[in-house]
């Protein structure tokens, strides 16, 4: 049976939402650095599309064929986490609350350097708290496209090289 690469899209950000839910629900005892298991997935999700379309009969032997294969799961991916991360963060408004109190010290300490005005802090705070999903998702998009295209590229200049 052949899985196309989208569907292997859907497969791996189900599979580094899972991930993500798992460490998540584990809370202060999770190990900061199984995040990085989230990113290892996704690399392992795209060098799947891209290994399987090597062994496929319609393999061109073209990078821009198999990048192609990459592109297609890793849009995918990118369109399912920024959807995940924007609902589970609307779902959650005590991160926007906590981060934004966060930002609310740095503010502060500016004030006391004389880099800030008082007047300036409520409605940065306020600003920033308003805005923390769409920062929060576009960072996604950004940085899982910047990733995914990386991988992609690398994996199908080392896959096009390779006999």
């Amino acid at each position: 049976m052949k899985i196309s690469p989208a569907i292997k899209g859907i497969i791996t950000a189900l599979s580094m939402i899972a991930v993500f839910l798992g460490i998540y629900y584990t809370g202060k005892d999770a190990d900061p650095r199984m995040q990085y298991f989230v990113y290892i997935l996704y690399a392992l999700g795209i060098a799947w599309t891209l290994l399987a379309y090597r062994r496929s009969a319609s393999f061109t032997g073209k990078f821009i064929d198999l990048f192609s294969q990459g592109f297609k799961c890793f849009v995918i991916v990118t369109l399912i986490i920024a959807l995940f991360y924007g609902i589970f963060n609307s779902q959650h408004p005590e991160f926007a609350e906590e981060t934004s109190n966060v930002y609310r010290a740095n503010l502060e300490k500016m004030v006391k350097e004389n880099k800030k005005l008082p007047s300036e802090v409520e409605p940065e705070v306020a600003t920033f708290k308003k805005q923390y999903t769409l920062k929060l998702v576009s960072g996604a998009i950004f940085g899982y496209l910047i990733i995914g295209a990386g991988v992609t590229a690398v994996v199908s200049a080392l896959l096009t090289r390779r006999k």
